[in-house]
């Protein structure tokens, strides 16, 4: 599907930086973190969705799927926007980079532990696809970055009646900002010379961050970080006092057709997904209004759970 362009207590304090969400680790065997936030829209508002994204550390997409009916470009005065600050860890090692490109979120776990940064990110576009099942490493980072545009890409500008150089220096009018992460031989975690794409399929392929953001990775994380990335629109846990959570994103489309049509993507209904959602100890039509809703937002799914506005 083509995306458009009060503090509630938690079960984590959560920390506000200039560059990342930062979020307690919780014990273990619990994934949940965080708590959602709500914000109302100031009298006299001139600024677009992307700008409450951005000053929350939230991507567009997850501020959408939050907020389904609200304006993008103009969020209506006296509006109640959700922040999505709640949410599941990915069902996976916490160590160094994760990147769940189906959330557009990058999670860092710094190798002192005890706490993760959440960002946002913007992925490639459809045809110019983020990995989404990969294991690798920081190869090396660079200040100032130049890009050399592919043939390709220069071709697909060219298509749009626009001209890319075959060489951008480095600096401000950088597509690739002023930091760059390379991951592997072919990708790079970087910056952008743009304030918007962050939580939407608008880069070649590479992880777009940010400047803020960019500038505390590219600060904290060494060379050799393990870096993995996943692709799970739908996270499930049963917490250590037994209550399920179920939060679930639109999942990315899988081909040009799917891209361009106004329906939904179909959700991976997997083993653990159909057993994370049925039984005695689920509520079925909550789980099942989770499934249909997307709201990007952990939603709990116990048996006896209400529906708690999320949906």
């Amino acid at each position: 599907m083509i995306r458009i362009l009060s503090l509630a207590l938690g079960l984590a304090v959560v920390i506000h930086s200039a560059q990342a969400v930062t979020y307690p680790l919780p014990p273990e065997g619990s994934r949940l973190v965080g708590a959602p936030l709500i914000v109302t829209v100031p009298e006299g508002n001139t600024q677009p969705l992307e700008y409450f994204a951005a000053q929350y550390g939230q991507g567009f997409s997850n501020m959408l799927e939050a907020n389904p009916g609200v304006d993008p470009f103009l969020p209506k005065a006296g509006t109640a926007l959700t922040i999505p600050q709640q949410l599941i860890l990915p069902d996976t090692v916490r160590e160094g980079i994760v990147i769940n490109v189906a959330e557009m979120r990058l999670y860092y776990y710094p190798a002192e532990g005890g706490t993760v940064e959440v960002l946002p990110i913007g992925i490639g576009q459809a045809g110019r696809e983020t990995p989404r099942n990969w294991v690798t490493k920081v190869e090396r980072k660079q200040e100032a970055p130049a890009w050399t545009p592919t043939a390709n890409t220069r071709r697909e500008y060219a298509k749009e009646g626009k001209t890319l150089p075959a060489f951008v220096p480095p600096g401000e009018d950088n597509p690739m900002g002023l930091y760059a992460i390379y991951i592997g031989k072919l990708y790079a975690i970087h910056g952008t010379n743009a304030n918007f794409g962050i939580g939407l399929r608008v880069s070649q392929g590479c992880i777009r961050l940010r400047k803020d953001d960019i500038k505390y990775l590219f600060d904290n994380v060494p060379v050799g970080t393990r870096v993995q990335l996943i692709d799970r629109p739908v996270k499930v846990t049963i917490e250590p006092d037994g209550q399920r959570w179920l939060e679930v994103h639109e999942p990315l489309s899988r081909n040009r057709a799917e891209f361009e049509s106004d329906k939904k993507v179909p959700l991976p209904m997997t083993p653990a997904l159909n057993t994370a959602t049925q039984g005695a100890d689920v509520n079925a039509s909550v789980a099942s209004a989770a499934l249909t809703r997307r709201s990007g937002m952990p939603v709990m799914v116990s048996a006896g759970a209400a529906n708690t506005g999320q949906l």
